[in-house]
C-alpha cells in the first residue's frame, strides 16, 4: 500500500508539471496579448492607446520577456504562493478568486451532497425492485434529468419563482448582504438562497449516478456469492447491503476525480444564468480578456485538482472493492 501510495505520489507530481506547462501554453495560443485586447476595448469605446504607451504595458507584465522566461518567472512565483496581478483587476490574483472560490466550493459540495444522497437510495430501490412501478417512475425521471440542459431548468424555476411567487430566485444573497460583511445574517441569507443552485447543478448528476448504481448493484446480485449468501438464509438486507452495494459504490469513488475541479470550477453556463458569483464566471471573463495571471491561476487549480481527486480516488476504490487490491499484490 505504502508503495502505491508513493509510485502515485510521484506521478502526481509529475503530471502537475505537465499540467503548468500545458497550462501557460493554453492561455497563450489566441493571437495577441492582454496589452493587444486592452487595446482593442478602448479602440471600441473610442479612445486610443499610442504605441509607446502600449509598450510601456508589455515592460509592466513582463509581456516583453520570451515565452520560457515568462513561464518561468509566472512557475517561481505560484510555488512561493504568489499567483501574480489580475491584469484587469489590476489586483493580486488570490484576492480577485477570494470569495468566489469559497462560495463556489460551498455550492458544489451541496451539489455533491445532494447528489449523493439522492442517487444512493433511489438506485439501490430501483435494482432491488426491478421493474416495479417505482423503477419505472425513477427511471422516467432520470432520463427526463439527464435530457434536461442545467441551464434551461435554472431559467424555468427563475420563471416559477418570479411569476407565480414574486421572487428573485437568482444569485447567492439578498441585494443589502451583496456587499456586506461576513456575519451570522449574511451566512444565514446563504443558507436560503443556496437550495435553488444546488439543487440545478444536482440534476443531471443525480439522474446519471441513479443509472450506473442500479446497473452496477442488478450485475452485482446475480454474482454467485449473492446466490450462495441467500441459500445460506442470510436476511435479504444483510444481503444487499453487506457486498454487492460496496462494490457497486465504485462509480461513486470514481467520481471524485473529475468532481474535485467541479468544486472549484461549478457550472459556467448555470452561474452566468443565475448570476452566482462564482469561479466560473471569472474564469469566462480572464479568458476573453487574456488575463494570463487570472486564467492560468484558475487553470492551473482544475488541473491540480483533477490530479488529486484521482488520486483519492485510486485509494478509495482500493479501500472500497478488495479484488483492487488483490490485483495490485498479483
Amino acid at each position: 500500500m505504502l508503495s502505491y501510495l508513493l509510485q502515485r505520489l510521484g506521478l502526481a507530481v509529475v503530471t502537475c508539471i505537465f499540467i503548468s506547462a500545458l497550462t501557460f501554453v493554453i492561455i497563450r495560443l489566441p493571437p495577441g496579448d492582454f496589452v493587444d485586447a486592452y487595446i482593442a476595448n478602448l479602440t471600441a469605446s473610442g479612445s486610443s492607446v499610442s504605441q509607446e504607451q502600449a509598450a510601456a504595458m508589455r515592460v509592466e507584465y513582463g509581456l516583453d520577456r520570451p515565452v520560457i522566461v515568462q513561464y518561468a518567472r509566472w512557475m517561481g512565483r505560484v510555488l512561493q504562493g504568489d499567483f501574480g496581478v489580475s491584469m484587469v483587476w489590476r489586483r493580486p490574483v488570490s484576492e480577485v478568486i477570494g470569495d468566489r472560490l469559497w462560495l463556489t466550493m460551498v455550492v458544489s459540495l451541496a451539489a455533491l451532497f445532494l447528489t449523493w444522497a439522492i442517487a444512493l437510495p433511489i438506485g439501490i430501490y430501483s435494482a432491488v425492485r426491478q421493474y416495479s412501478i417505482g423503477d419505472y417512475v425513477f427511471t422516467t425521471l432520470g432520463f427526463i434529468g439527464l435530457a434536461v440542459p442545467n441551464f434551461l431548468l435554472a431559467l424555468i424555476l427563475m420563471y416559477l419563482g418570479f411569476r407565480y411567487l414574486g421572487l428573485s430566485v437568482g444569485g447567492l444573497f439578498s441585494p443589502e448582504y451583496v456587499q456586506a460583511p461576513w456575519s451570522w445574517g449574511r451566512v444565514w441569507d446563504l443558507m436560503k438562497h443556496l437550495p435553488l443552485p444546488a439543487a440545478v447543478l444536482a440534476l443531471a448528476g443525480t439522474a446519471q449516478l441513479i443509472r450506473i448504481m442500479r446497473a452496477n448493484l442488478l450485475d452485482e446480485l446475480r454474482r454467485p456469492y449473492v446466490v450462495t449468501a441467500r441459500a445460506k438464509g442470510i436476511s435479504e438486507r444483510r444481503v444487499v447491503l453487506k457486498y454487492p452495494v460496496r462494490a457497486a459504490l465504485n462509480p461513486f469513488a470514481s467520481s471524485i476525480a473529475y468532481l474535485f475541479p467541479y468544486l472549484v470550477s461549478g457550472s459556467i453556463v448555470v452561474s452566468l444564468v443565475l448570476g452566482l458569483p462564482t469561479v466560473g464566471p471569472l474564469l469566462l471573463q480572464a479568458l476573453v480578456a487574456q488575463d494570463m495571471f487570472l486564467a492560468g491561476a484558475i487553470v492551473l487549480l482544475l488541473g491540480v485538482m483533477t490530479v488529486i481527486g484521482t488520486l483519492i480516488s485510486d485509494l478509495l476504490l482500493m479501500w472500497i472493492d478488495p479484488r483492487i487490491r488483490l490485483e495490485g499484490r498479483a
